[in-house]
């Protein structure tokens, strides 16, 4: 897990952008925050494409992005009704997911795949983690925007394949799905502790540790899942 301190990115200055919302803020920082990483995440997916070994994997990465790009439009619109500027919120928050995704650049196309598959399941397991504490029209939004996308699964069946083919992979490729969620849980902290009408909109009704470190078991818990989908353990 990463030790290094959050980006600056992550400490915005409260009074310098608007945030119009009847909830005092949290949905529209929430879908700053997923907006940006839609962003980051489309970009990323274009640069670890270049190392798909075909044509066929290429196409289904680009589909990927397709997504990625998808869900940005209708979250960009979500933002813009609440007062605040699509690219002014992607550049408040792009920091710490740029930074997220630069500690986790992968090596190899397996390591690519792999990245891919549990970044997906990790933004559906949000989803719902926090489907409930949301009010109707956000729970819709957040749903579409992070529902897992049936464009992730060549990577499960790649990698799958893969690892029963050559059981040497399985070592390298467990840690690296390790890592990817030491990583992302260590990021979304840093975004929590940055944001207060985030955390309060998502933990209001365990607004304590423990109520925050269930979360992330629960989180944790479904990705243990998606590694053994992998073959990994």
């Amino acid at each position: 897990m990463s030790t290094a301190p959050p980006p600056s990115g992550v400490t915005p200055d409260p009074a310098a952008r608007p945030v119009i919302d009847g909830d005092g803020g949290g949905i529209a920082k929430l879908f700053a925050v997923l907006l940006a990483g839609e962003y980051a995440a489309f970009y990323r997916l274009i640069d670890e494409s270049r190392m798909a070994p075909d044509v066929h994997s290429r196409i289904a990465i680009a589909r990927m992005a397709a997504s990625e790009i998808g869900h940005f439009d209708t979250l960009a619109a979500q933002v813009a009704s609440r007062g605040i500027d699509p690219t002014e919120a992607v550049e408040r928050y792009r920091g710490i997911f740029d930074q997220y995704h630069q500690v986790t650049t992968p090596k190899t196309w397996y390591e690519a795949l792999v990245k891919a598959y549990l970044g997906d399941g990790l933004a559906a397991d949000f989803y719902t983690e926090v489907a409930g504490v949301l009010p109707v029209e956000a729970q819709a939004i957040v749903g579409e925007v992070m529902a897992e996308t049936a464009n992730s699964r060549f990577a499960r069946e790649q990698v799958a394949a893969a690892v029963a083919a050559d059981p040497a992979l399985k070592s390298p490729l467990t840690l690296w799905g390790r890592r990817l969620l030491g990583e992302a849980v260590t990021h979304a902290q840093w975004v929590l502790a940055a944001e207060e009408e985030v955390t309060d909109l998502l933990f209001a009704g365990a607004a304590s540790l423990h109520g925050v470190a269930s979360f992330f078991d629960a989180i944790a818990d479904e990705h243990g899942k998606r590694m053994s989908e992998l073959g990994l353990g």
